[in-house]
């Protein structure tokens, strides 16, 4: 810093000024120090910069498991929001939730996430309550009458399991619907295994609910599995909801259905509440509770696809109709068709060899039908062409089975 100033004839503090965007410097002097910098290729030590202003540009991010897709994607969300401000971010992982005393620190501390505490700390948070509320009663809206709940804690106070199984039961109440407790799946983890797990549980115990709501995406997906594997179909026979909106949810099979709780509103909330705490240096003693907005997320309406594409299926139809066609017509007049000699199978299948006259065609010789053969022959197109339509038609009632709400 000392040649950039000699350089460009300005003291050490003016160039710092100049650095550090300090309004009150004339043009001229600026162009000169800019200029300097440029000329001898002056880079600002950001460590020296960082111990005398007591800062380092790191924040860090305390998760409790990033195996949990919520919390892999809300510290994506984090990093995201932190490089917009030119802030690093440092990931811990705890291995579970903390108590108050991991908040009563000496240094700037945002809450995010769904445990309250008392207003020692700034708190982003989702409304877990009203979101759980909101999508059990859309479930109930859709005429789904036994919910099952999925990742339940018995006996939990505080914590995300409560708060949303408190929601689940505020929207039964309001729709005059009581709650089957035998519908209620425990799981200590919240992960697709334990999921799984609780919704074997509840089918084994002789119960079929109508609807599922996992109290997050991954243990929503694990219920999903299992009622598959069971045939159990879905959306047609249950239908499932999670909480959490994954990225992956929109990728299953078929497309979950979900409750965004506001994740990224969350992460950006929050880092934004950090830096200005860690700007203000302690100067803002009141902290702030912040609540994200919330949605039900329901999988786009799909058109079931065409079993066959639309000329294969135009084909086939023209040649099934020829065939039937040709056969009327012949049964009508009662004219004979010819048929050739490569028709062995055809012959045996009638029970006894073809007669008839032979008559020069474009084709190699033939032979003729009686007319008994040819109804015969009719009567195999007509039962062709049913178990041609059977077949369509249940294909194309699977095709539209297979989609819809997840």
């Amino acid at each position: 810093m000392h040649d950039v100033a000699r350089l460009a004839g300005v003291s050490i503090k003016t160039v710092s000024n100049v650095m550090n965007d300090y309004q009150y410097i004339r043009d001229s002097t600026r162009v000169r120090v800019l200029a300097a910098i440029e000329e001898l290729r002056y880079e600002r030590n950001a460590s020296a910069r960082s111990l005398r202003l007591g800062r380092t540009g790191i924040i860090a991010l305390a998760v409790p498991e990033l195996a949990l897709p919520y919390f892999a994607e809300l510290a994506d969300a984090v990093i995201s929001a932190a490089h917009e401000l030119g802030l690093t971010v440092l990931i811990e992982q705890t291995g579970g939730p903390g108590d108050e005393s991991a908040v009563e620190v000496d240094f700037p501390v945002v809450l995010l996430g769904e445990r309250m505490f008392p207003d020692a700390v700034d708190h982003v948070t989702m409304q877990n309550v009203d979101a759980a509320r909101a999508g059990t009663a859309y479930l109930l809206s859709l005429g789904c009458r036994r919910i099952a709940a999925i990742g339940v804690h018995p006996g939990e106070i505080v914590g995300s399991g409560s708060l949303r199984l408190e929601g689940f039961r505020k929207a039964h109440a309001e729709a005059g619907v009581p709650v089957d407790e035998t519908l209620l799946g425990t799981a200590a983890l919240w992960h697709r295994a334990t999921g799984a797990a609780a919704m074997g549980r509840i089918l084994d115990a002789g119960q079929r609910p109508d609807a599922v709501f996992g109290l997050n995406d991954a243990l929503a997906l694990g219920a999903m599995h299992e009622l598959q594997v069971r045939g159990i179909g879905v959306p047609g026979d249950v239908r499932v909801l999670g909480f959490d909106d994954i990225d992956e949810g929109r990728y299953s099979s078929p497309t979950l259905s979900t409750i965004d709780a506001g994740r990224d509103q969350i992460a950006e909330t929050a880092v934004r509440m950090l830096a200005a705490r860690v700007a203000a240096r302690g100067d803002s003693p009141l902290h702030e509770r912040v609540f994200a907005d919330f949605r039900v997320v329901e999988p786009p309406r799909v058109s079931p696809v065409p079993v066959f594409p639309s000329r294969v299926m135009l084909g086939m139809l023209c040649m099934l109709a020829s065939l039937a066609a040709g056969v009327g017509a012949a049964l009508a007049k009662e004219k004979l068709l010819p048929t050739f000699r490569g028709t062995a199978a055809l012959q045996a299948a009638m029970g006894r060899p073809v007669i008839g006259t032979v008559r020069e065609l474009a084709l190699p010789s033939a032979q003729l039908i009686r007319r008994a053969d040819v109804r015969r022959l009719a009567g195999a197109t007509a039962c062709l062409l049913l178990l041609q339509a059977t077949w369509l038609a249940w294909m194309a009632h699977s095709a539209a089975a297979g989609r819809g709400m997840g």
